[in-house]
C-alpha cells in the first residue's frame, strides 16, 4: 500500500471545525486589538513612562539626533512603527486564510500537505509578533531592558491612570497574539497526525478509487449507467405509442403481405 501525500484525509473532522471556531474567536480579538494600536496609541506612551520609572530608554533619543545632525538610531522592534504594522498585517492575513480554509474545507480540497505550510508560517509569523511585543531594548546603555516593562511587571508601577490603561490594552494585546499562537500549534499537531502514516485511511481512499475508476466500471458494466438498478425483464414486447404507430401503418401496406 504506497503512502499518498497530497489526498490525505483529517482523522477529526470535529476537532476541525472546533479548533477553526476557536481560530475566530482569536482572531476577532487580535483584529480588535492590532488596530487599536494602529498607528501608535499607546507604543510612544509606555515607551515614554518606562524611561520615567528607569526601565528602558527614551524616545528623546529621536529628537537628540536630530537636533545634533547624528544619524537616526536604530530603534528597538518594541517601540518601532514596524512592529505595530506588522501586527496588523497578521491579523488581517489570519482572517483570509481562515476564511479560505473554510470554504475548501467544506469542498474538500483542505489536504493536509497544503495546511502543513500554512500553519508553519503563520507560527512563525506569531512568534516573530509575540518576540517584537516583548522585545529587548538597550538602546540606552544605562538603562538596558531585556523584555518590554509592561510584560515582564505589572501595570499598577505606573502611577498614572491612563498609562496603566495602556498597559493592560498592550498585555491583552500580547495575550491575544499567546492564544492565536496556541491555536496554530494545536492545528499543527492535528496537522501532523494526519500526516502519519494510516493503512485504514488509505485503503478507505483506495477502495474508493478503485470503484469509482473509468476502467473498474468498463470492465463490469457501462460507466454512465453505474449504480442504476436494471430494467427487469419480462416475456412480453414493450408497448409504446410508436409501436401502435407502426401497427396501424403495416396494416395499410397490402403490397407487403402479397409479396413477402
Amino acid at each position: 500500500m504506497a503512502y499518498k501525500l497530497l489526498y490525505r484525509q483529517w482523522r477529526s473532522t470535529r476537532a476541525m471545525y472546533y479548533t477553526m471556531i476557536a481560530e475566530l474567536g482569536g482572531t476577532v480579538a487580535v483584529l480588535v486589538m492590532f488596530a487599536l494600536a494602529q498607528p501608535d496609541l499607546y507604543r510612544t506612551r509606555l515607551w515614554r513612562a518606562g524611561n520615567e520609572l528607569g526601565f528602558n530608554s527614551s524616545p528623546a533619543v529621536i529628537l537628540w539626533s536630530y537636533s545634533n545632525y547624528e544619524p537616526y538610531p536604530k530603534l528597538p522592534l518594541v517601540w518601532s512603527q514596524t512592529i505595530t504594522d506588522f501586527n496588523v498585517a497578521i491579523s488581517v492575513l489570519s482572517l483570509f486564510l481562515l476564511l479560505s480554509k473554510l470554504i475548501a474545507f467544506i469542498m474538500h480540497v483542505w489536504y493536509p500537505i497544503i495546511a502543513l505550510f500554512i500553519n508553519t508560517a503563520l507560527i512563525a509569523l506569531y512568534v516573530t509578533s509575540i518576540a517584537g511585543q516583548a522585545g529587548p531594548d538597550y538602546l540606552d546603555p544605562d538603562h538596558p531592558s531585556p523584555i518590554a516593562w509592561y510584560i515582564a511587571k505589572p501595570c499598577d508601577v505606573a502611577a498614572n491612570q491612563t498609562v496603566q490603561g495602556y498597559c493592560r490594552l498592550a498585555k491583552g494585546s500580547f495575550a491575544a497574539a499567546c492564544i492565536m499562537l496556541g491555536i496554530y500549534v494545536i492545528n499543527m499537531g492535528l496537522n501532523i497526525w494526519a500526516m502519519l502514516p494510516n493503512p485504514a485511511n488509505d485503503q478507505e481512499v483506495d477502495d474508493d478509487e478503485e470503484t469509482a475508476s473509468p476502467a473498474t466500471l468498463k470492465r463490469g458494466s457501462s460507466w454512465e449507467m453505474h449504480g442504476i438498478p436494471p430494467t427487469p425483464r419480462t416475456g412480453t414486447v414493450p408497448y409504446t405509442p410508436r409501436t401502435m404507430a407502426f401497427n396501424t401503418l403495416d396494416s395499410k401496406l397490402p403490397l407487403r403481405k402479397q409479396y413477402a
